[in-house]
């Protein structure tokens, strides 16, 4: 947090209303209907990817708030701030984000129905687009590092007006009525709620807890222009995008303050970026439907307003039927999209997200019910205090909120009881929220309870909640449904495993003893091959490449039969000796004789890496036979390797393959990421690849690949690099055959 004072961030936050409070911690940051529509339609469509997808969020700050908060969650940043918008998306998968679409779309619904007039976000939106598109010039013409960085806090820094929107609504929307500008609007906040909408969203933003400066962008972007002056470079990026879009013409006292701060920024530059920026940020607005009167600059041009009431009686009982039919069709969809989650983990993290998306719940624990032992217990589920943990019995409702939901299958909370949290163990549930409040929805599937799940609220929440029980026991029943369909399916599964890989065995073993005789016979009579060969002979290393060649085959068809254990080097592998020996046996056949040009850039020095040497050999083998066969002859395939590469804080080596070939199709770029067997491989290329991906996830390869019809493949693997530790060990430990042999040259050519 460069810049500013810890203890002046709480203070304010303390002093914010609590609503203001539940809503930071929830972020609950509404978006135009429009943007929501869109985001539906792309998760729902198969071809749309995660770049597509981060293109529309990148557009609506709402949108990106609730991207950023979900994939900064403590279950899944691992201790890495992730401030990317397509690396968020990728963090969360795919279902994932499915379901959180479909909770932004029940949400829109339900904020529809709740307010009795309606907020027009339209220039607020474009407002914010045109902002971030012009930080991010702006950035561009300063040479900043990082531009996308500058277009975040741009597209977010009046992220704390949609806060106290969601918050405070009409209340906050009354206010920005009466101020006919931002500077005003900020101090009248300021003056009724003690702090601006800067601050807010500083603190939102402070939650995620990114190792990034961009949180500063949105606290400073009201300073004055003589205290901006003192601000490091992307404060001041923000400060001046803001204040070129809130006036009809620059003033010469603003052209004067970006030449202090950027020298480099004339008049005529600025007025032609903000054009563009203009322009852009329109055309955008024109593309998803968003309808913008006048001009997207000016004084109030950004700001939240309120639309004109909705036609309909809302006590008529047919509007009030539509109501609940409308939120149960839309929580089905819900309901589908999380049964699509697979793993169990994954099913709880997307449940969670669910809850906060929908209720505000950011607090949020689950305690599942054993019916062997008749307790709740929390136990290895990811993101939630040790206190959860521990096991809790089923039948003891006495005083206890989380029995009492359990036993009766009904929503408690300590605001109903009296007196409230009187059980010990649910005042050390709330004590690991540091709420006042306690919510327990049971996870109901049919007539059983699955389990509970308990969130720590505050007073004004239970109030809200209080209007919306129908649908938190909704959403309880759904969960459990859920939780009870993936138990029921991972039993059957693991029946239907067992089942088959006893067929296996029985035919593996089948096949071991059948392939055994001949590999024996092929090895004994390189033995006699061997003896027969002069000591000089230059044919000695490749015979004993091939032997080893021979030895992996075996050793693979003797583990046929068995059941793989998760592989782990022991010592480190030194990738270019590998890369070199596998060239001797197989660079004729797939490249040369096919008269593919094959060029490989190899350092003089090794580089050990913490991979295993037959898993290596897998992918380089499937990655070499699928470029053979996807490149006619004349053109090229090129091996690079690159040591010394940091990624994420770990040190790698890069192994880079890159064709001038036709390029591979989605479906092939997509079995990457598929297992081995799915439906949807394509049998000509894809299943090659999808060991590759495979083996890739086991070893901890991040895999990346770039194809364009026409121009070519690149395909870069990140090895991970043995440490002094592990290298020392590698020394000691081995100075056979590999450190004897001839070193090969550094640059080999065809």
């Amino acid at each position: 947090m460069s810049g500013r004072s810890f203890q002046f961030i709480e203070n304010m936050l303390h002093n914010l209303p609590e609503p203001v409070r539940d809503t930071i911690e929830a972020a609950h940051t509404p978006s135009p209907p429009q943007i929501v529509l869109r985001l539906l339609r792309m998760v729902d469509d198969e071809p749309s990817n995660y770049a597509d997808i981060a293109r529309l969020v990148e557009q609506d700050p709402g949108l990106c708030a609730r991207v950023l908060a979900a994939a900064n969650a403590p279950a899944l940043r691992r201790g890495q701030s992730l401030r990317n918008v397509e690396s968020c998306l990728r963090a969360l998968g795919s279902r994932l984000v499915r379901v959180i679409a479909t909770c932004l779309a029940v949400q829109c619904l339900i904020d529809e129905r709740q307010t009795s007039q309606t907020v027009d976000l339209s220039f607020f939106w474009t407002h914010s687009a045109l902002v971030a598109e012009l930080s991010r010039d702006i950035a561009v013409m300063v040479d900043y590092p990082h531009p996308e960085e500058a277009y975040l806090a741009g597209l977010l820094h009046d992220v704390g007006q949609l806060i106290l929107v969601s918050a405070l609504g009409e209340q906050y929307l009354q206010l920005v009525a009466d101020c006919s500008d931002e500077a005003t609007l900020a101090a009248h906040e300021t003056r009724d709620f003690g702090a601006h909408h800067g601050q807010v969203g500083t603190s939102l933003v402070d939650s995620w807890q990114l190792d990034s400066p961009f949180a500063d962008g949105i606290l400073y972007h009201h300073l004055s222009d003589k205290e901006i002056i003192g601000a490091t470079v992307l404060p001041q990026i923000v400060w001046l995008a803001h204040s070129l879009t809130c006036v009809d013409e620059i003033p010469g006292n603003l052209l004067d303050t970006a030449e202090q701060m950027f020298p480099e920024l004339d008049s005529p530059r600025l007025r032609a970026a903000r054009k563009d920026a203009e322009h852009r940020a329109s055309q955008s607005a024109r593309t998803l439907g968003i309808a913008i009167d006048g001009t997207v600059s000016g004084g109030a041009a950004g700001l939240p307003r309120l639309r004109k009431s909705r036609a309909g009686d809302e006590s008529d009982p047919r509007s009030q039927l539509a109501s609940i039919i409308g939120n149960k069709a839309l929580l089905q969809t819900l309901r589908q999209d999380l049964f699509a989650i697979e793993g169990h983990d994954e099913l709880l993290l997307a449940l969670r997200e669910s809850a906060r998306l929908l209720f505000g719940l950011r607090r949020v624990a689950f305690l599942l019910f054993d019916p062997l032992t008749g307790q709740l217990s929390g136990k290895g589920i990811a993101g939630q205090a040790p206190i959860f943990s521990q096991a809790h019995n089923f039948a003891d409702a006495k005083g206890s909120l989380v029995a009492l939901a359990a036993t009766s299958q009904q929503i408690r909370s300590s605001h109903d009881q009296q007196p409230p949290l009187h059980s010990l163990k649910d005042q050390q549930f709330a004590r690991a929220f540091a709420s006042t409040e306690l919510l327990c929805i049971p996870m109901l599937s049919g007539s059983r309870t699955v389990g509970v799940i308990v969130a720590g609220m505050s007073a004004s929440q239970c109030n809200r909640l209080a209007q919306r029980l129908p649908a938190l026991a909704n959403f309880g029943r759904i969960a459990g449904n859920c939780l009870e369909d993936r138990r029921q399916a991972q039993s059957i599964r693991e029946q239907s495993e067992t089942s088959a890989a006893l067929r296996f065995t029985r035919q593996a073993r089948r096949i071991v003893h059948e392939a055994g005789n001949p590999l024996t016979i092929i090895k004994g009579y390189l033995r006699l091959l061997d003896g027969k060969l002069p000591e000089q002979a230059d044919v000695r290393h490749e015979l004993t490449v091939l032997g080893e060649e021979i030895e992996r085959v075996s050793s693979l068809i003797q583990r046929m039969s068995e059941v793989p254990p998760e592989e782990t080097a022991e010592f480190a592998l030194d990738i270019c000796d590998l890369i070199r020996e596998l060239l001797l046996l197989y660079r004729e056949s797939l490249f040369d004789a096919r008269g593919i040009v094959f060029e490989t850039l190899l350092p003089a020095e090794p580089i050990r890496v913490c991979c295993d040497a037959d898993s290596i050999k897998q992918i380089l083998l499937n990655l070499w036979k699928n470029a053979s066969e996807a490149l006619s002859r004349g053109q090229s395939l090129t091996l690079a390797l690159t040591g010394n590469i940091l990624h994420q804080g770990r040190p790698f080596a890069e192994l880079r393959l890159e064709d001038n070939g036709p390029g591979m199709s989605a479906t092939a770029l997509k079995a990457l990421h598929q297992p081995p067997g799915s439906e949807r491989i394509d049998a000509t290329r894809g299943i090659g690849l999808s060991i590759v991906g495979t083996l890739a996830q086991r070893l901890g390869i991040p895999v990346t690949c770039r194809s364009q019809s026409g121009e070519g493949t690149i395909i870069s693997l990140l090895l991970p690099t043995a440490d002094d530790a592990t290298q020392e060990k590698k020394d000691s430990g081995t100075s056979g055959d590999r450190a004897a042999r001839p070193p090969a040259h550094d640059r080999d050519h065809p």
